[in-house]
């Protein structure tokens, strides 16, 4: 990275100076907090003046509101989340990025409801899986802002579906934007956790997600090491030429331990996420990367029934390597939740979340993704509250 060899003086040691907090990964016992849970400490010097664990909007507060809308962005913020996922970035056909979970937008957007766009449904191979839609590489912007945002999974939260055609698909200039405005209006500084998504499809058809998303970056001049932006992706090799591009934190997301990240399956790289979440393989990220964002299975896993069991030591080795951890993503619905922290059986209702929250926390991760970040922020109170930590 850029400014790497100034960031915090390196990492292992220095990834406690980086969060502001001690944090034993052996143990996941929060030993102090001394005032990164207040707002006036969130102010400048970077991811030091965060909370720990921090609270993360998972494309907003898509528990409540139509994901990745600026309605879905602003309430995140409303309920106390330290950061705001804004975006997952995709491109345009004429080279913007906007925000949308996936490049195929039939299930996110109105966008099936406009017959002058009904030709552009097609079939394309996304990351090897054949999938019938419509693309943003194949929309100028000016025809994405003809569209509204819809709810993704109505049958699970159908109270979002009342906001349907409500929001924009936001660009991530004008989320850019919209931080600055935010932190004015708060009197805080407002973090954003922007996703680079399927940067080597896109690269293939000439789109280059690391060059637009540094370029729009550095135009905002938020493209430094204190800049209030991380940066995430399940291609490490975009996080590699992120690191020579920006000088942002950057976070390797990682998913199941048997699949492989999609630009390893393009290059024959055999390695699977097992591999890079072994000492080894963590150190490897540490050398381009501050952190890893893991699907919590890989912190606690599983049983057969879907209860959860006992901790992974991934928390300790990341700990041991200087990688910070924000592991994804806590929901408060059933059908979301581990099988011992479920309730009744209606999938869409709320289940012990409190509980669940408290078994990841205790593993000493240092933040999670979540949609509902209101009952994030409780969780974290009621946990620190038992570990003596006044905030």
């Amino acid at each position: 990275m850029a400014t790497q060899e100034s960031y915090e003086q390196g990492r292992g040691t220095g990834r406690r100076a980086l969060l502001g907090a001690a944090v034993l990964g052996a143990g996941g016992a929060v030993l102090g907090l001394p005032a990164a849970a207040t707002a006036d400490a969130r102010h400048g010097g970077g991811l030091k003046g965060l909370p720990v664990p921090m609270i993360i909007g998972h494309r907003g507060a898509s528990g409540y509101r139509p994901e990745h809308t600026f309605g879905s962005y602003d309430l995140a913020l409303d309920l106390g989340a330290d950061i705001v996922e804004a975006g997952d970035l995709v491109p345009t056909k004429d080279g913007h990025l906007v925000c949308r979970h996936e490049p195929e937008i039939g299930g996110t957007t109105d966008v099936a409801d406009h017959p002058e766009f009904a030709g552009r449904k097609t079939t394309k191979v996304l990351d090897g899986v054949s999938t019938t839609g419509w693309f943003t590489e194949d929309f100028t912007l000016a025809e994405l802002k003809t569209l509204r945002a819809i709810e993704r999974i109505p049958a699970t939260r159908q109270h979002n579906t009342i906001y349907n055609g409500r929001w924009e698909i936001p660009s991530f200039e004008e989320v850019l934007t919209w931080q600055d405005e935010q932190s004015r209006k708060r009197g805080k500084q407002v973090w954003i956790y922007p996703e680079t998504k399927h940067p080597t499809y896109f690269r293939k058809q000439g789109l280059d997600m690391e060059q637009l998303l540094a370029k729009s970056l550095r135009r905002h001049g938020k493209d430094r090491k204190n800049s209030p932006v991380l940066i995430q992706s399940f291609e490490p090799s975009s996080i590699q030429r992120l690191n020579k591009l920006v000088g942002n934190p950057l976070v390797v997301l990682l998913s199941a331990a048997g699949t492989r990240p999609w630009d390893f399956v393009e290059t024959g790289d055999r390695r699977t996420v097992a591999d890079l979440i072994t000492p080894k393989g963590l150190k490897e990220i540490a050398s381009y990367a501050q952190g890893i964002g893991p699907t919590l299975d890989l912190v606690i896993p599983k049983d057969a029934n879907g209860n959860l069991t006992k901790p992974s030591t991934l928390v300790a080795d990341a700990h041991a390597a200087g990688l910070i951890l924000t592991p994804y993503t806590m929901r408060d619905e059933n059908t979301f939740l581990p099988a011992n922290f479920q309730k009744g059986k209606d999938p869409a209702a709320y289940g012990d979340v409190f509980g669940a929250f408290k078994a990841y926390f205790a593993t000493g991760i240092d933040g999670v993704f979540t949609d509902n970040a209101d009952t994030g922020v409780l969780a974290r109170e009621d946990f620190l509250h038992h570990r003596g930590v006044n905030i």
